[in-house]
């Protein structure tokens, strides 16, 4: 009999559990049937192997808080013509492997009565590298900036990316009519087997000290595989100016006031004239052998002594035989026929379209000729020169000479140099030399981006 009970009870266990069993495989069935969400990338929720909500581990989204932040390098804008700027920045993304295919940021221009104007865009930013960002032709209206800043909006999404900034290689750089319309022709081979598209580049070039100095953008739609593009880049303005390497050839006007004054000091042969040949004479040999020279003499009148031409000794020669025209002795000194005269040869054929163009100016009187305003006219005559982008240099020879008159007459203040005997002549010239030009080669950054590499996400 207790047999019998104890397997009554047995049986009674062994149901029960079956029914629990069943009961519990109907729920479970119908949580993952109907209630149940798989752990996603795109649920909104931290779950998975996720470091964060949607990011990291298995998800492709790489969690901010593992990434550095890009940091901003330089950011300047540069004249392209009145009232217009080309906006460059360059930007530091050291995440290796890790970029945005979006970053949204800001261009600010300032003067010193405050903010100008801003540009907002969205832009690639790729791994692990120094990129360019560029907002072109910004309207300032009648204002120069004088600082511009770039500000980045935090990264909404990070991605990994195969991209690297040695995809691409440039070679065939040749910078073309740099004081006409200049171009910069690149060519740029894409060594990816697979096909590039929408390809932003951007040149910037930069003096040999590493300051920037002016840049331009240009887009291709594709690159093949393995494959070239040439790549042309453009201003709308002369450039010669701007990049002051000395890789970039000089035409230079010389202006000697050959006016009676100039024998005032008399002796044999006579001074200041005698003193001031020789010093410019040396100046013309200093010059390098790309650059160009010409001669102006000026007194009532001013006549080119001299066309554009390579040949140094030839001028130098010829500049230590001037003399003064004995009617001049009592003659006037038109300091804006000088002027003109040079405006004519570095607007002739003669000039070198790769050259930037400067005139040198020396005299040791005042402006009187023509009448009734005749430094007005030099002025004008002057200001003619600069908004043609030409750079002035003026000398003033002793203790007769209007310096102010000078200081406007030249492209800046400190380009007109005061020399109180013509003994400091030769340390004014070879300072001239020195600032026409630095020393070192200007550096050409041409560095392309894409969206390209980026992994796919929705």
């Amino acid at each position: 009999m207790k047999s019998f009970r104890f397997w009554a009870f047995w049986r009674r266990v062994q149901y029960g559990t079956g029914y629990l069993v069943i009961l519990s495989l109907l729920i479970v069935g119908g949580y993952y049937k109907y209630l149940y969400a798989p752990a996603t990338c795109f649920d909104n929720i931290q779950n998975g192997s996720e470091l964060a909500v949607d990011c990291s581990g298995s998800c492709t989204r790489i969690c901010a808080f593992t990434v550095s932040q890009p940091v901003v390098a330089w950011a300047k804008s540069f004249k392209i013509t009145d009232g217009q700027y080309n906006a460059v920045a360059y930007v530091e993304n050291n995440n290796k492997g890790i970029g945005t295919p979006a970053i949204e940021y800001i261009f600010k221009l300032y003067d010193k009565s405050g903010l100008i104007t801003e540009r907002r865009g969205t832009t690639v930013l790729p791994p692990d590298n120094t990129y360019p960002i560029f907002e072109g032709r910004i309207e300032t209206g009648s204002r120069e900036p004088t600082e511009t800043t770039l500000e980045l909006s935090p990264v909404k999404l990070w991605l990994p990316s195969t991209f690297s900034r040695s995809q691409f290689k440039t070679a065939n750089l040749q910078l073309l009519g740099a004081d006409v319309r200049p171009r910069l022709n690149v060519t740029l081979s894409n060594t990816d087997l697979n096909e590039s598209r929408d390809v932003e580049v951007v040149a910037t070039i930069f003096n040999a000290q590493g300051v920037p100095l002016t840049a331009s953008q240009t887009f291709i739609k594709n690159i093949p595989g393995r494959g070239q593009a040439d790549v042309v880049f453009t201003w709308p303005r002369p450039i010669a100016k701007t990049i002051r390497s000395c890789d970039v050839p000089t035409d230079v006007v010389m202006a000697i006031d050959l006016s009676g004054s100039m024998n005032n000091d008399g002796g044999v042969p006579p001074e200041p004239i005698s003193s001031v040949l020789k010093s410019a004479g040396a100046f013309v040999n200093n010059l390098r052998p790309n650059d160009q020279v010409s001669v102006v003499t000026f007194a009532t009148k001013s006549t080119t002594v001299l066309s554009l031409a390579h040949t140094f000794s030839t001028a130098s020669d010829l500049i230590s035989k001037l003399k003064i025209d004995s009617k001049e002795e009592t003659g006037s000194t038109n300091t804006g026929s000088a002027f003109q005269s040079a405006k004519n040869e570095l607007s002739s054929v003669k000039h070198n379209d790769m050259a930037r163009r400067v005139v040198v100016l020396l005299t040791d009187g005042l402006a009187n000729e023509p009448e009734p305003e005749p430094e007005v006219f030099a002025l004008t005559q002057a200001k003619s020169l600069k908004d043609d982008d030409v750079t002035i240099y003026t000398i003033g020879l002793g203790g007769e000479v209007n310096m102010d008159f000078l200081r406007q007459a030249a492209s800046t203040p400190g380009m007109a140099y005061n020399a109180p005997t013509t003994a400091t002549l030769g340390n004014i010239y070879q300072t001239i030399t020195a600032d026409i030009c630095e020393e070192g080669a200007a550096r050409i950054d041409i560095i392309p981006k894409t969206n390209a590499g980026f992994a796919t996400y929705p």
